[in-house]
């Protein structure tokens, strides 16, 4: 069974953005042109499909003329327990740079630790961890 994948619209930044995330968590960065689908419907060097393959997967491309772009609201994707601690951190830190911190990943009263980020292009995070036994 495969788990759902979340898939952004970008307003002409799906390279720059899904290249963010490449350098972020690795993996595999696929993308292709709206010249290389022979799409008319916007620039011919658009990102007409991009995949980020990897520990974190994430699709994209940039938005065609009239198309909605993203704006998340009342969702965040969630990265507990994704990696070990130190790495979340990092993670958390990259994804900080040119967004916004709403909640610092830091231990909380509960006995985890968890943060949330809003990166620079727009996408809200939710990383954290269980501390260890």
């Amino acid at each position: 069974m495969t788990a759902p994948q979340l898939y952004v619209s970008f307003p002409g930044t799906a390279r720059e953005a899904l290249g963010f995330y490449a350098e972020i968590f690795g993996g595999e960065l696929s993308l292709y042109t709206y010249g290389e689908f022979s799409r008319t419907d916007g620039p011919v060097d658009a990102i007409a499909h991009g995949m980020l393959s990897g520990v974190v997967s994430l699709g994209g491309s940039d938005a065609a003329e009239g198309e909605k772009t993203v704006a998340m609201e009342g969702a965040m994707l969630s990265l507990l327990g994704a990696a070990d601690p130190e790495v979340l951190h990092e993670w958390f830190h990259k994804l900080a740079d040119g967004g916004r911190i709403v909640d610092p990943l830091a231990p909380k009263p509960w006995g985890a630790s968890d943060g949330q980020v809003v990166d620079r292009h727009g996408l809200h995070w939710l990383i954290g961890y269980e501390q260890a036994q």
